[in-house]
This record gives structure tokens, C-alpha cells and sequence, in this order.
């Protein structure tokens, strides 16, 4: 006998269900179920999951949700029979999550007017007297309403029974067997009931009246449901599933309409913006290539008719310009000539060549894509701008879904086992997540201390299920939902943990698999610091804007040769500052290249030494036709984009543009791998009936084959390339402001504060201490005897407020305060403000020294009552402190300030002795390669690309320079408690020197924290 479950819940009902959605779809399949209803409570976060593995399958997909509400006892399942009432479902969950905190819902009976005669609904009863009168309010709202029965073979099943016989029989309204699925399979129950523990933030024996008494809420064989259920209710849930029809690939998205003005269409807008672009772009005249691009362009968007989507991304654009917020866009349709004239984009098409098919062709059924990168401080500006142009109902940011990871997954499955969190601490202490060639779950085995009879015995096996399930939802960086009507008849809406931030309840990857359009506002560091960096580059005569910013300057590009990229947008990582000595980068095109080369796909696929070599030498190789050059000429043979990639395929093997695309697909994705195995046989078959030979086609598809691993588009590299340039630009040419710019735009970018100060000072830039009488809040440039030196801002020190820091400058008088008594009277700071100021050294001109400063606080802020008005103690009768030493001070700015304009520490401890025999930074550069060395410096940086085969990269820090160190897996392994845990490292092993780039390969791991106990410095791991 055929049968439907009508009440499924999956782990999208966060910490209740146990099974994915795809899990229990293709249970259900296999169990050859009819249909199956995914019904997670208040949600549709995980139907689409559920819908797109279904898409393969015989099973029909119900989409439906569970309600509790507020004045109605029991559970109501609502499933949309249609379009209609799939918006009127998703409408209903919409209102009751906008007026709860995030995670909650609130509904009552009154509510469910928004799905009258909408929704198929059924209900389980609260099986006591009010069930009549609750019946009858039910079914004048739902007059095709069922009762809901099931058989959980728990303690009063039978009694359940005869209730529903009873009510169904007084109401007129039939039962339907149903399952209150919360696992495909019986064996997940106990991770059932630690995920109930879990939600209940109790242990499993504290939560045991909460948990399932058996395991009977699993998707039951069609056999076994006979035997329970009554005939009559199992052909019911057919019944009610053959009234559904509604497939979630029938949502459709439409366009904001309020862009386009009186008399136009949305074609002929977009021509005419685009017309007066054209003429801003090129005002000597449109090149005749660029112009039969643009025209392509747009025949090909009316044909598909995307006007309204570049329209939409345009008017954002637009007005963060007004506002003067720096935007940047990229993207595959980003970087099209007709997002070169409106604005959207600063990369000129006359420099780079991009494949339009790579984001837009007749074949591929869904929008182009477009990312828009604005100043990470402002990018809240334009939010809010969208959400008041279009309104909470039509806007929403998209979600991200929030998973277990192996350390979250320890935690809270130890806490429900009721293990003391101490003990998982220390358990988890010093594990290295990221080498899969020794596992996590191997390495806390050995530690010995998991007891194999108590119930830590099942913490390992319970947490390895519970890793990749979802624990809630949270906003995407900036992919916004913008609908024509209402967001929510497209998909629920419910508040962020932000306010002033609602997010509807798929991700990016839901919204891809439904072709729904997404516009990205993202935020980039590196445009607020290039802004900040040209205001003040702007007050000195230089460049006030990007367009000031001269092109291909020699200087610029002998700066990066020699790896001195050190806040560089995009470059300034070690494998980036590594390769930049080797590729030595001489115009924009080789930026280009600069950025996408260091990446797994092209690494992976033995793209980057062929592309070196060839680059040196290229006369050494041929191409294998006129073909093939004209799409690889520009990167020496070697693919190194997705494009490249694509236009190979096309010319090579006959691919048509919507074949491609589907290749681009496999090729690359942002978060899994690739598989292109199944274009293997058409590529290679395509390739060899075009006349080249078996083993260029192999060798160019395991060149392809990489990019599964993350193959970085050319589109992405050209847009990043311009603010490599114009950041490199500004470092070369005005270091001291390209620094102020860097330090008030924090947090940001790779490196701390401390580390680019060091590196600034050891560049030549003079930079002067935090001071009570000349810092802003905000550092600044000050004259100085050459060159402007960067005075460092009240921002920096810790503990101090940005009001109180913004007062002092405004209460400052012209000449400055007088003393401290004066500081305070004219401010009126807190002692806790004041005491953060002395620690800074901030009010040195005031009291010489820290302890000076601490000591005089301590004197009464009001004057003695015989003493005149604004009378203080003589200076020279004051008790006077000892300054503190060099080391003291030190401590004290890292403390305060997280860097210090002292001496370095290690030089500090250098002059101790401690660090004998151990070579500096700028040592390494006179010496040896192949010799034996010693080095010592602080963790500034550990790095495990996936593409390196466990190679860990360590960076470490004197008061020279960056110190290169990597470290093999078996070395890594044995030394892992240093490797991982030290701020101070000291490395023997050996100098290598290949092509400019130095690093030592280290044998010996010594953790030497204790020399700076004291010393807070952090280090950017595993990012």
C-alpha cells in the first residue's frame, strides 16, 4: 500500500530533528513512500535542500511547516497545496518570527487567517474536553482539516486512539496516519536525544522526561505502518498529498519596477544610462572592439531581459558614490562593459578580455553574477539605504547556516554527557584540526583521557554525527533579497541577532539551486583604508581619488618585486609575498595573474612552476595551434582562470556556451570541491576529433581538474588587481599615510597594528607615541623633517572609550593641558578613563613617566580649602617615582596599546643573552643557503594551506624583519605542543634561498613564551 508522511522534521528544526533533509528524502524514496512533507517547526530553511535532492527522485516533495501556537493546544501541520498557498505559508511564519527575538516564533489562533482556505492543515490534538470546540474553530478556518494519528508506541497509545475515533467522529473530519518523524533511521536516536539535551541545555539525564521514550520517530517501512494504522487513515495521507501540486520551482523571481521612470522601459533606461556612461568611459571615442561588445551585451540582457537586475545593482552603486562611500564591483558580470559604464565597475574592458558567455548566456535560466565590495566602516549606510528604499517587506539579507565543527561538536556533546567542561578543555587542548592525515578523533584517543566505561565513551562517536549539522542561522555577509511585492511570498523572513537586520531563511546556495537573485553588498576593508589613506594623501596635494591614482608606475611595481607588499590589498600574505620575488609582477596584467596564481586550483594543477618557467623563457614551448594561443597567449599556455578554462573547452572540444557554463559548475565552487569527471570523456573525445593529440588532452584536463579544488575567475583577479595597484601605490609613494589609513580602518586586513607599525618603522616611517596634547583620536600625519611622520591616535589605547578620547580633543585648549588637574577639570574623565591614559603613556607631558602619571592621579581633584581657586601642589614638591625601565615600559604598551615604539622585545632580549646563536632576520640574507641556523622571533602567523600537503607555514618576528619557517607534517606532528602554542619560537634547522625568497625548513621546535610571559602579542592562525 502507497503512503505519505504528512509530519517530518528535519535538523533544520535546529537541535530537534536528527537527519538532514536530503537524508530523509531519499529514505522515503527507498522505503517507496509516495511523497513526503518536510514539516520543520515555524520554518522552510530546509526545504530546498530536501526539494533539490528530490528533483532525481520518484518521490513527490510536500512542502509544509509545524506550528504551535500561544491559545491552541497541540501541533498543527499547514502544507501548501499551491503557489497560493505556499505564500500564504510562508507569510505566516514570516509574522511570527518578526515579532520574536531570533530563534523564536510567537502565533496565535487569530494568525491563522492569513492561511484560510490557503493551506491543507492537520491537526493533533491536546486530547482533553476543549478538543471540540478547538476542532470546530479549525475546521471553519480549514474546512478540509484532518486529525493528525500516530503511533509512537509510548504509554497511552490506545487510550490516543479511541480519542481521535471519537473526536473525528463528533467533528465530521477524517484521521490521517502520520509519523512525527524526527530521524530517518532508528540508529540516530541517540543523537536525537543528545540534540534534545543540547536545545534544553541540560545533561541527557536531566533532560530524560524530554527525551523520545523509544525509537519508534523514524521513517517506518510501508509494512510496518500497515500493521499500525487502520487502511482508511493511511489512504487519507494519499488523499491529501494527491491535492498537492505545488513544486518549488515554480517561484519565480520579479524585479524591483520602481527604477524605471515615467516613459520608459526598463530597456530603453539601461541604453540611455549606459548611452551617458559611454561617453564618461571613453570621451576620445569608443574603441570599435569595446563598441561591438557593448552592443552584444545588451542584446543579449533585453533577450533575457536582466535590464531591472543591472538596473538594481546601478542604483545602489549610485548612491554610495553620493554619499562618498568607495565601491568597487567584481564578479563574472561585474566586469562587463555595460557594468564599466554604469559605474559599477573600475576595470576598463580595453585591459582585460572577458568571456560574456561566463555570466550570462541564453542557456543558463538565472541572474549574472555581481558582487559589490563597499568601505567595511560605511557599508551599514547602504544597507539601511536599501531597506528604506524598498522596505522591510521587500528586502532581506540571505542567511548563512551555522554548522557543527569538531570543536563545538566536543563541546556541547560533553556537556550534554555531563562531563565536567573542564575536563573538555583540556581534552581538546592542543589538537591540530587541520591535518587530516592524523585525525582529531586519533589524536584525543592518545591522550588517554577519555574513561572507556563512564558515558564519555560515547563522546567521540556522538560528536564525529554531530559535526555538519546545522546549530542556527545567521545573516550572510551582505546578499540581499530584493523582491517586486513581498519577500515573504517567496520565503520566510525573521529577525537577525543585529538590529535593524532582518534575514530570510535560505542561503546563497538555496537561492542558486532556485535561480532567485541575490544581490551581494559586501564589505572590504581596503577600500575604507585606500579612502582614509587619499583624504589625507588629498590634504597634501596628492591624489584625492582612485581615478588620481597615476597608472603603471615602475617604482610601484620594484616595490612588490621585492616582496615588500606587507598591507598590500590581496598580496601581502606569505604565499603571496613568496611568489611576488618569483612572478615579478611589471604591469597590471601580471597582478592579475598575482592574484589568482596562489590559489589550490592552479597549485593543484601544476599550473604555477609551468607558468614561472614559461614566463622566463617564452620561446622555450609552442602552442598546439592558432586556437589554443589566442586563449592562452596571456598566461604562456597555461589555464589559470575558470575562463580560460571555459574559452579551451569551447574552441578545443566543440562546447557550446550552456555546455561551458554546466563546466564552470563542476569546475569551482566557493566551499566544495569540484568534480569534473563526468566532462572527461567529452572533453578528451572533443579535443582529439579537433586534431590534438591523446596526451595534450589529458594533460590540459588534469590542468582543468584543479580548478575543482578552487580555481580563482579572471573577473575576481582583474577587480582585486586594481586595488592591489592603487594600495601598492600608495604604500610606495606616501607610506606614512597609507599607514595612518591601515591603523584607522582596524580591524582589517592581515597583519595587527603592531606588526604594520614595525614594519613601517623598519621601512623609514617615523612614528610617534600617543600623547595627551597632540593625538586626534584618530592617528594622523604631522610634519616631520623629511617626510610626515604618523602620531598615533587615543584610538589605540585599550580600555579607553571613544567618547572619552573624542572629549580630551574637544575640551583640549590651544596650548594644550596644563596638568592633570586641568585634565581633569576640563573633561571631567572617570578614574577608569584617566587610569588608561597613564598606562598609555599618553600623559607623559604631564607627569614624565607612567608611574609618575598613576601616582599623581591619586591627588584630590578638588583644591585644599585654604589654597586659591585653581591652585595645585608645587611640581617639585610632589613625591617622586622612579621611571620605569625599558622592559617595564614595554609590557606596559603592549598591555595598553598592542604594540610598542620601544625596542624591539627580542632585541631586549637579545642584549640579555637569551637568545645565543640565534640569527636575525636581515642576517639570513648574507647567509648561507644549505647551512645549519638557529632563529628565533614572535608568532605572528601559522598557515596550513589545503594544497600544501601539511606543510605548516610559520612566521615569526624580529626586530629586523619577518622570518620565514615552514614545517613538514612528520615534524609538525612530533612537535606539535610548540608548534601550535608558542609566542616565542625558537627554530633550528636549515637555510634555503630559491629565487629571492628565503625560509628556514625546521627540524627543531623550542616554545620560549616564558622569556615574554608578560607580553600580550597575538598571532594570526589557520585563516
Amino acid at each position: 500500500m502507497d503512503y505519505a508522511e504528512l509530519h517530518c522534521i528535519s535538523n533544520f528544526s535546529f537541535l530537534r530533528g536528527a537527519s538532514h533533509p536530503e537524508e530523509l528524502v531519499e529514505e522515503a524514496d527507498r522505503l517507496g513512500y509516495h511523497a513526503l512533507a518536510l514539516t520543520d517547526e515555524c520554518s522552510l530553511a530546509g526545504v530546498v535542500r530536501a526539494h533539490a535532492r528530490a528533483r532525481s527522485l520518484a518521490l513527490t516533495l510536500l512542502v509544509g511547516s509545524e506550528f504551535r501556537l500561544q491559545d491552541l493546544p497541540g501541533t498543527l501541520i499547514l502544507i501548501a497545496p499551491d503557489r497560493q498557498g505556499y505564500a500564504a505559508l510562508s507569510q505566516l511564519i514570516t509574522r511570527g518570527r518578526r515579532r520574536s527575538d531570533k530563534g523564536h516564533y510567537q502565533l496565535w489562533f487569530d494568525d491563522l487567517g492569513l492561511c484560510r482556505d490557503q493551506c491543507l492543515a492537520l491537526w493533533r490534538p491536546g486530547f482533553n474536553r476543549a478538543d471540540n470546540e478547538h476542532g470546530r474553530r479549525l475546521m471553519a478556518l480549514f474546512p478540509a482539516l484532518r486529525l493528525m494519528a500516530e503511533r509512537p508506541l509510548a504509554q497511552g497509545d490506545h487510550q490516543r486512539r479511541h480519542w481521535l475515533e471519537q473526536l473525528s467522529a463528533r467533528l465530521g473530519c477524517p484521521v490521517v496516519a502520520t509519523g512525527n518523524v524526527l530521524m530517518h533511521r532508528r540508529r540516530r536516536k541517540p543523537l536525537q536525544d543528545l540534540v534534545t539535551a543540547i536545545r534544553l541545555g541540560r545533561s541527557l539525564p536531566e533532560a530524560a522526561d524530554h527525551l523520545q521514550s523509544n525509537a519508534e520517530a523514524y521513517l517506518r517501512p510501508r509494512e510496518r505502518l500497515e500493521r499500525l494504522f487502520p487502511e482508511a487513515w493511511i489512504k487519507e495521507s494519499l488523499n491529501l498529498a494527491r491535492q498537492c501540486d505545488f513544486s518549488m520551482d515554480e517561484l519565480r523571481y520579479e524585479y524591483p519596477g520602481e527604477l524605471v521612470p515615467e516613459g520608459h522601459t526598463p530597456t530603453s533606461w539601461l541604453r540611455e544610462l549606459v548611452e551617458k556612461g559611454r561617453h564618461w568611459r571613453f570621451p576620445e571615442g569608443v574603441p570599435e572592439t569595446i563598441d561591438r561588445q557593448l552592443d552584444h551585451e545588451l542584446e543579449l540582457i533585453e533577450t533575457l531581459a536582466y535590464e531591472p537586475f543591472f538596473l538594481t545593482i546601478h542604483d545602489v552603486v549610485r548612491f554610495a558614490r553620493e554619499q562618498g562611500i568607495l565601491c568597487q564591483g567584481r564578479g563574472s558580470a561585474a566586469n562587463s562593459v555595460v557594468c564599466y559604464c554604469l559605474g559599477i565597475t573600475e576595470v576598463d574592458p580595453r585591459r582585460i578580455n572577458l568571456l560574456l558567455e561566463r555570466f550570462i548566456s541564453k542557456e543558463r535560466d538565472e541572474p549574472p553574477d555581481i558582487d559589490v565590495d563597499f568601505e567595511h566602516e560605511r557599508r551599514e549606510e547602504v544597507i539601511q539605504y536599501i531597506y528604506g528604499k524598498y522596505g522591510r517587506e521587500r528586502a532581506a539579507l540571505a542567511a548563512t547556516v551555522i554548522c557543527y565543527r569538531p570543536r563545538s561538536a566536543l563541546r556541547d556533546a560533553g556537556k550534554a554527557l555531563g562531563l565536567d567542561p573542564m575536563h573538555i578543555e583540556q581534552l581538546i587542548q592542543g589538537i591540530d584540526w587541520r591535518d587530516s592525515g592524523d585525525d582529531w578523533e586519533q589524536q584525543l584517543r592518545r591522550k588517554e583521557l577519555l574513561d572507556e566505561q563512564g558515558p564519555a565513551r560515547h563522546l567521540l562517536p556522538l560528536a564525529r554525527e554531530l559535526i555538519g549539522f546545522p546549530r542556527h542561522l545567521s545573516q550572510h555577509v551582505g546578499g540581499f533579497v530584493i523582491a517586486s511585492e513581498r519577500v515573504a511570498d517567496l520565503v520566510p523572513v525573521e529577525n537577525a541577532a543585529m538590529a535593524g537586520r532582518t534575514v530570510i531563511q535560505w542561503d546563497k546556495d538555496d537561492l542558486e539551486a532556485l535561480g532567485l537573485l541575490k544581490v551581494d553588498v559586501l564589505s572590504l576593508g581596503m577600500l575604507t583604508a585606500i579612502r582614509k589613506t587619499l583624504a589625507l594623501v588629498g590634504e597634501r596635494s596628492g591624489p584625492a581619488s582612485l581615478a588620481d591614482v597615476p597608472p603603471e608606475c615602475p617604482e610601484v611595481y620594484r616595490m612588490l618585486q621585492k616582496g615588500h607588499s606587507m598591507g598590500v590589498f590581496q598580496v601581502e600574505s606569505r604565499a603571496q609575498m613568496s611568489m611576488l620575488p618569483r612572478l615579478k609582477p611589471d604591469n597590471y596584467y601580471d597582478l592579475v595573474v598575482q592574484v589568482a596564481i596562489v590559489r589550490p586550483g592552479p597549485i593543484q594543477g601544476n599550473m604555477v612552476h609551468p607558468y614561472l618557467k614559461r614566463r622566463k623563457a617564452p620561446e622555450s614551448f609552442e602552442y598546439a595551434d592558432e586556437r589554443i594561443e589566442e586563449v592562452l597567449k596571456a598566461t604562456f599556455g597555461v589555464p589559470i582562470f575558470q575562463e580560460q578554462a571555459i574559452r579551451v573547452a569551447m574552441v578545443a572540444a566543440n562546447f557550446s556556451a550552456g555546455e561551458a557554463d554546466q563546466l564552470r559548475r563542476a569546475m569551482a565552487a566557493w566551499k566544495h570541491h569540484g568534480d569534473l569527471s563526468r566532462f572527461r570523456d567529452k572533453l578528451i573525445d572533443g579535443m582529439k576529433s579537433n586534431g590534438y593529440s591523446t596526451e595534450f588532452a589529458e594533460n590540459l584536463y588534469q590542468q582543468m581538474k584543479g580548478f575543482g579544488g578552487y580555481g580563482f575567475p579572471e573577473s575576481h583577479a582583474a577587480s582585486f588587481a586594481l586595488l592591489v595597484y592603487v594600495s601598492a601605490w600608495l604604500k610606495c609613494h606616501h607610506p606614512a599615510a597609507f599607514l595612518c589609513g591601515l591603523l584607522n580602518s582596524q580591524p582589517m586586513g592581515f597583519y595587527s597594528p603592531y606588526q604594520l607599525v614595525q614594519n613601517a618603522r623598519r621601512e623609514g616611517v617615523e612614528v610617534r607615541p600617543v600623547d595627551i596634547n597632540r593625538s586626534l583620536e584618530s592617528h594622523q600625519l604631522e610634519d616631520g623633517s623629511k617626510a610626515p611622520a604618523v602620531r598615533l591616535g587615543l584610538r589605540l589605547i585599550d580600555n579607553l572609550t571613544r567618547e572619552a578620547a573624542l572629549r580630551v580633543v574637544e575640551c583640549r585648549p590651544k596650548g594644550g593641558y596644563a596638568s592633570l588637574q586641568d585634565l581633569r577639570r576640563r573633561t571631567g574623565l572617570g578614574s577608569t578613563d584617566l587610569e588608561a591614559l597613564a598606562a598609555s603613556g599618553a600623559l607623559q607631558p604631564l607627569s614624565d613617566n607612567r608611574h609618575q602619571a598613576r601616582w599623581d592621579l591619586l591627588e584630590p581633584d578638588h583644591p585644599l580649602p585654604l589654597a586659591g581657586e585653581g591652585a595645585q601642589p608645587p611640581r617639585d614638591s610632589r613625591s617622586r617615582m622612579p621611571a620605569p625601565d625599558e622592559t617595564q615600559r614595554t609590557l606596559e604598551d603592549y598591555t595598553s596599546l598592542g604594540l610598542t615604539l620601544e625596542r624591539h622585545p627580542l632585541a631586549q632580549l637579545r642584549d640579555r643573552g637569551q637568545l645565543r646563536h640565534c640569527l636575525r632576520a636581515v642576517d639570513l640574507e648574507s647567509a648561507e643557503s644549505s647551512r645549519p641556523v638557529a632563529v628565533s622571533g614572535l608568532v605572528t602567523g601559522r598557515q596550513r594551506p589545503g594544497s600544501a600537503a601539511g606543510v605548516t607555514f610559520v612566521t615569526l618576528e624580529d626586530e629586523t624583519g619577518n622570518i620565514n619557517v615552514i614545517v613538514w607534517r612528520d615534524t609538525a606532528r612530533c612537535q606539535r605542543r610548540p608548534l601550535l602554542n608558542a609566542r616565542l619560537l625558537q627554530v633550528r634547522g636549515t637555510l634555503e634561498r630559491h629565487e629571492g625568497v628565503i625560509h628556514v625548513l625546521a627540524g627543531r621546535l623550542d616554545d620560549l613564551s616564558h622569556l615574554i610571559d608578560r607580553l600580550s602579542v597575538r598571532s594570526r592562525d589557520f585563516q
